[in-house]
This record gives C-alpha cells, sequence and structure tokens, in this order.
C-alpha cells in the first residue's frame, strides 16, 4: 500500500521545518515549497494526497494559489494555515473549496487531527471517484454489443443524447431488448454521471405508491406518511430518472407526469409548494404505444411531449447477424464466472441459435448461453446444450419450430396461443397476423371466433 503524500507550501523554514518532523514521524511523506509558484509546480508534478497551505506567501496569496490547485484538481484536500485570520479570509477560503482553516499559532494535535478529517475525506473521494469511473466503464457505450446497421445507427444516437441537453428521452422496443441498459448508458456517458440515476417500473406499485414513490410525500398527507419523504424526482436532482414500462402507467399520474414535463416542477403528495428540479427523463416502454393512444389507454398530450427524442431498440430476431457476436461474448463471460473450460460454441450450435425467434430477446439469449455454460460437460457448445423454447416452455428445432413434447400436446391449445401471438405482433392488424402464420383474414377470423379473441 502506497504511503500517504503530502505537500508543505510554506515560506517560514522553522514551521516547515516542524510540520516535516511530525509528518515523517507519522509515516507520511513529505515535500516541501517556500513559495506559491514552487508548490504549484510540484502538484503539477507530483499527486498529494493533501497540501497544507500558508495563507501569506511571497510571491502570491494562498487564496490565489487555492484557486490554481482547484483548476488542477477539484477534489485536492487542502487546509489554510495564517497567522492573518479574520472571518472574511476563512469564507473565501471554504468557498474556493478549503477543507478547514486553522490560525498560527496552532496547537500541532489540533492540527494533525484537521489532517487526518481531511486525509479521510481524501480517501472517500477517491474510493467515489474509483467507483463512478468503475460504472461509466461498465456502461460504455462499447458495453452494448451490435454490428448490425440498425444498432451501430442506435449507438451514434445513443451517444448524441448522452451529450446533448435533452431533458427527455423515449425508448420503445420488446421486452429483453435492453432498454434499461441503454438508460444507463445515456446517463453515464454524459454530464449527469455524477448526479443520482433513479429508476422505477411503473408496474411494479400501486398508483398511491408509485406517487409517492415518484413525487414524494408530506407527514400525515395520508394515513401512513408519518413523516416527509423525498420522491425519485427530487432526490435525483441532477441526474436521471428512468420510468420503464411507461406505457402502463395510470392516467392520474400521467397527468401529474406531464405537468412535471411541462414545468419542470411537482408538489408533493399533500404538498403546496412547488419544487423544481433539474433531471432528464427517459421512459420506456415495451407496449404499442400507438394503439395504447388510440384506445384511450394513453393520454396523447403525454405522448407528443415524451416522443421528442424516440429510440427505438429492434427485437432479436431483426439482428440475426448480432447472435454471433452476443453469444460468443456472453459464453466468455459466464465461463469467467463460473470457472469453466468452454471456449466456444461449434458451426451446428450457431445455426441452432440462429434459427430460432428469440421471443425473450437479448435477456432470452443471455439465459440460455448462461444455463449452457454452467452445465456443459465439453469445452465447445453443441445445439444440444442449448434449451431453447416458447413461452409455453416448449422445445423448438433449428428452424424455430415446437417439437413435440413426450406427453404430447392439446393442439388446440397450442393454435390459441399461436393465433393470440400474431395478433400481439401485429399489433391487432389481422391481415398482418394471418400473413404470419400463413392463413387467409377469413380463416384467422374463424379462429378468433373459434377461440372468443373477437
Amino acid at each position: 500500500m502506497s504511503k500517504t503524500r503530502v505537500l508543505i507550501v510554506e515560506d517560514e523554514k522553522l514551521i516547515r521545518w516542524s510540520l516535516r518532523q511530525r509528518f515523517d514521524e507519522e509515516g507520511y511523506i513529505a515535500d516541501e515549497a517556500e513559495n506559491g509558484k514552487q508548490g504549484l509546480a510540484m502538484i503539477r508534478d507530483h499527486t498529494y494526497d493533501l497540501v497544507s497551505l500558508d495563507y501569506k506567501l511571497p510571491d502570491m496569496t494562498g487564496l490565489e494559489v487555492l484557486e490554481e490547485i482547484r483548476r488542477h484538481d477539484r477534489d485536492l484536500v487542502v487546509i489554510m494555515i495564517t497567522a492573518f485570520s479574520n472571518v472574511e479570509d476563512a469564507v473565501s477560503a471554504m468557498r474556493l473549496g478549503a477543507f478547514d482553516y486553522i490560525s498560527k499559532p496552532f496547537k500541532m494535535d489540533e492540527l494533525m487531527l484537521i489532517i487526518e478529517r481531511g486525509l479521510e475525506a481524501t480517501r472517500l473521494k477517491r474510493q467515489v471517484r474509483d467507483f463512478r469511473n468503475q460504472i461509466r466503464s461498465k456502461f460504455g457505450i462499447e458495453g452494448i454489443i451490435g454490428g448490425c446497421a440498425a444498432m451501430q445507427e442506435l449507438f451514434t444516437t445513443i451517444q448524441e443524447v448522452a451529450a446533448s441537453g435533452a431533458s427527455t428521452v423515449f425508448l420503445r422496443g420488446e421486452s429483453g431488448t435492453g432498454k434499461d441498459l441503454v438508460a444507463k448508458t445515456i446517463h453515464y456517458n454524459s454530464d449527469r454521471a455524477d448526479h443520482p440515476f433513479m429508476n422505477i417500473t411503473c408496474t411494479a406499485l400501486s398508483e398511491h405508491l408509485l406517487e409517492s414513490e415518484l413525487f414524494g410525500h408530506e407527514r400525515g398527507a395520508f394515513t401512513d406518511a408519518k413523516a416527509q419523504k423525498k420522491g425519485l424526482l427530487e432526490v435525483a436532482d441532477g441526474g436521471t430518472v428512468f420510468l420503464d414500462e411507461i406505457g402502463d402507467m395510470p392516467s392520474m399520474l400521467q397527468a401529474k407526469l406531464l405537468r412535471f414535463l411541462e414545468e419542470r416542477a411537482f408538489r408533493r403528495v399533500g404538498g403546496v409548494t412547488d419544487i423544481s428540479v433539474d433531471v432528464r427523463v427517459i421512459a420506456a416502454t415495451n407496449r404499442d404505444i400507438d394503439q395504447a393512444v388510440k384506445d384511450g389507454h394513453f393520454r396523447e398530450d403525454l405522448y407528443y411531449r415524451l416522443n421528442i427524442i424516440p429510440l427505438h431498440l429492434p427485437p432479436l430476431r431483426e439482428r440475426n447477424g448480432d447472435i454471433e457476436l452476443l453469444a460468443n461474448h456472453y459464453v466468455a463471460k459466464f465461463a469467467a464466472e463460473f470457472r469453466k473450460t468452454v471456449t466456444g460454441i461449434n458451426a451446428e450450435g450457431f445455426e441452432h441459435l440462429r434459427g430460432y425467434t428469440w421471443p425473450g430477446n437479448v435477456r432470452e439469449l443471455r439465459n440460455v448461453v448462461e444455463r449452457a455454460v454452467l452445465l456443459c460437460k465439453d469445452s465447445v457448445l453443441k445445439p444440444v446444450d442449448f434449451v431453447l423454447g416458447t413461452p409455453g416452455g416448449q422445445s423448438v428445432n433449428a428452424s424455430g419450430i415446437p417439437m413435440l413434447p413426450p406427453g404430447g400436446v392439446d393442439l388446440a391449445v397450442v393454435e390459441e396461443q399461436l393465433v393470440r401471438q400474431a395478433l400481439t405482433r401485429a399489433s391487432n392488424n389481422q391481415t398482418q397476423a394471418a400473413a404470419l402464420l400463413g392463413l387467409s383474414r377469413d380463416q384467422l377470423r374463424y379462429r378468433m371466433q373459434k377461440y372468443d379473441l373477437l
């Protein structure tokens, strides 16, 4: 573990010597500078954990040195020491980011306590900085895998949106396409990355709990409101709020969210005061939101307010060329995680994966590969290692056709499920749904009537 390194910027030789002696006793590496310019040069050339800075130097004031230090390193802990203390100087130093301010003559033990607190602050700041760097690395644009044209276009848009001041982004795509990953990538590659990323699934809570989670509440606003609570929009001030499955948000909350998006202000539940915040709202849905608007389930004005910057995440079945990239990525990931000697997938295995329609998209592929790597006995994955299935749990062959299970099936149930899936995929467009099933529209309508789907 590297030793703590401190810099003493002080023009009085005796004080420099005294501080150096004490720092040596504490096991620190201490450097000395007798004026401001020398101190700044040493800060540029070395990495310090703390600077002890005299206010009155021969060539410049300590405040001027502190201002330059802040331009170079805004997190470096600086303790001001001076024989000319006054309230105005102290306030100026603290405004420029000094950790503390102590007057001469000082007691060495008192100064060392302040220095210990300053060094602890340095350690915490570096831990936070390292954590943020890890998060940014994890959610860099390179963390989204895709080589097809649609994904390359999406990458460009993500980078543009992240760098922009856009306050509202709308992600549309089927379940499992990675909307949450895209939302985090936008946040952690923007100038909001040092502020909170808060997310909530709009279907996870009841209407009243969801309202309280988003907007907060005042004490006594309802029976169990025993204390004031800040909502996610308030907590995330300066950052991002991700509203997943917004297409299922209750209509009352849609109206309240619309007001917030238009005014960037809201009231806590039971509150009478407007609270203004600066947050980027990223909303996402896997629903056919256009149809939801037509059916009156989603407010048209909210839809237009959200849809300023829409991003479409293509389903995996439209990214057939990316299946190999994604599968190889997950093989390497899970082989390392499970300490398995699996090195890849053979040609038949890839053909098997490409022949499947992936209704669960990338999430489903990830789960399939994870299971295969975990249970595989060989170093190369083969078709037999991949358990593919429809939402009903049937295994499928390499062409994506359901295979007859050992116990047989109820053909009417299978037919009804396929008709329902086709209608869902075609957004209830009967002509398109019929085409997906290789039927005429009349044949489809017959089956819809048969299964009470009209």
